[in-house]
Parts: structure tokens; C-alpha cells; sequence
């Protein structure tokens, strides 16, 4: 299943919104918004960031991309605080004063996780061409894509896994560099895009 959140290099959805001196909360609620997902995840049994971020990815696709920023957060929130059966459904539409959308159930994860390292700078590594359903921190426009591993960095816990489980899978991490043109066609011949990813993400040419 393909997931609304991961949008880059994709076209149709117009220029971003830049604001100057942009606050970090425009509305009271906002600030609200935040809190709460702090307070859910602290009841969540796997309470990690990578959790976290799978709940707002779960949210409708028209959801997601109509809503802002916190109100992804507050979705979280609320789909986090039913799951852990801190709140009901019910009790929760009570609460708000009628219907309140959350994210659709969680999905199982693709990538089960290698612990390993296998590469180091120069190999020309090919990105796993997996359809992720469940979540990742691999983008969707580098399915297929060769690049050259330019930086070895240190071991890190697989967020594939660590989002579904209390298991932890550690193992290598790299930053890889792609030509812009390979990712779309329209890009200057003469640009590089580089993007960190885990050993679990890349396969050798």
C-alpha cells in the first residue's frame, strides 16, 4: 500500500508556502496538538519517534494532504491514545462533539532488518526496489535507483522495525549519492542528490 506522506519528486501539488519569521505555532491549539502526542506516546507500548511517525502515515490519504501540520500531530494523538486503549472511540467523538477522523490501522512492515554493513565508500549500491507498505525512511523515488556510497556513518536502529515492535535492529547507515538526472528527467545533467540510508535499503550492482 502506497502511503500519501511520501510526496518527493512527485508533481501537482504546487509550490510550498515559505513564511518569513514563520512561528512555531500559529494557533493556541497548535501548542495543545503537541503536548497530546507527547501524553499519547507515553502510554504507547513502543513508544519511539519512528512509531510515531507511522500513525500520522496511516491517516486518509484526502486527510493528510487537506490538513496541517499539527492537525497531523493531533490525528497521531487521538489514533495513538485509541490503540493504547487509553480513550475509546466513542469516548473520544463524546469528547469532540462528534466524528473524529483517525488513522487507518497500522500496516506490517517490509523490511525485516539485516544488522549488518556491508558497504563502504565508492561501492555502487542499487536502492531495494520494495513497494513499502508498512514504515521507512526510504524514499519512494529512489526504488531501483544506483548511487555511490560517499560516507559510512555509525549504526542505527532500523526504523522499519523499530516503528512495529519493541525489537531492535541495528546495523549501518550511509550517505549515497545519486545523479538528479537518474531520479527525474527534467533535472540539471550536472546535480547530485544525497540521501542517508540504512544497510537494509540498498542491495550491491
Amino acid at each position: 500500500m502506497e502511503l500519501a506522506h511520501d510526496l518527493g519528486g512527485r508533481v501537482g501539488f504546487g509550490a510550498p508556502v515559505v513564511e518569513d519569521d514563520e512561528p512555531v505555532f500559529h494557533e493556541p491549539w497548535e501548542r495543545t496538538a503537541r503536548a497530546l502526542v507527547y501524553a499519547a506516546m507515553g502510554a504507547h507500548p513502543n513508544p519511539t519517534t519512528s512509531a510515531f511517525r507511522h500513525a500520522i502515515e496511516r491517516m486518509d490519504p484526502g486527510h493528510y494532504l487537506a490538513s496541517s501540520y499539527y492537525e497531523h500531530w493531533l490525528t497521531a494523538a487521538a489514533s495513538v491514545a485509541v490503540e493504547s486503549g487509553v480513550v475509546t472511540s466513542e469516548e473520544l467523538e463524546t469528547l469532540a462533539g462528534g466524528a473524529f477522523p483517525l488513522a487507518r490501522p497500522e500496516v506490517p512492515p517490509q523490511v525485516d532488518g539485516s544488522g549488518e554493513q556491508r558497504f563502504a565508500v565508492g561501492d555502487r549500491v542499487r536502492v531495494v526496489a520494495v513497494r513499502h507498505g508498512g514504515h521507512t525512511r526510504c524514499p519512494g523515488y529512489l526504488r531501483g535507483r544506483i548511487g555511490a556510497v560517499t560516507r559510512v556513518d555509525e549504526r542505527f536502529s532500523l526504523p522499519d522495525v523499530e516503528a512495529h515492535s519493541t525489537q531492535r535492529v541495528v546495523e549501518g547507515t550511509y550517505g549515497v549519492r545519486f545523479p538528479a538526472r537518474d531520479l527525474w528527467a527534467d533535472a540539471d545533467p550536472h546535480a547530485f542528490v544525497h540521501v542517508d540510508l540504512w544497510d537494509s535499503y540498498l542491495e550491491p550492482t
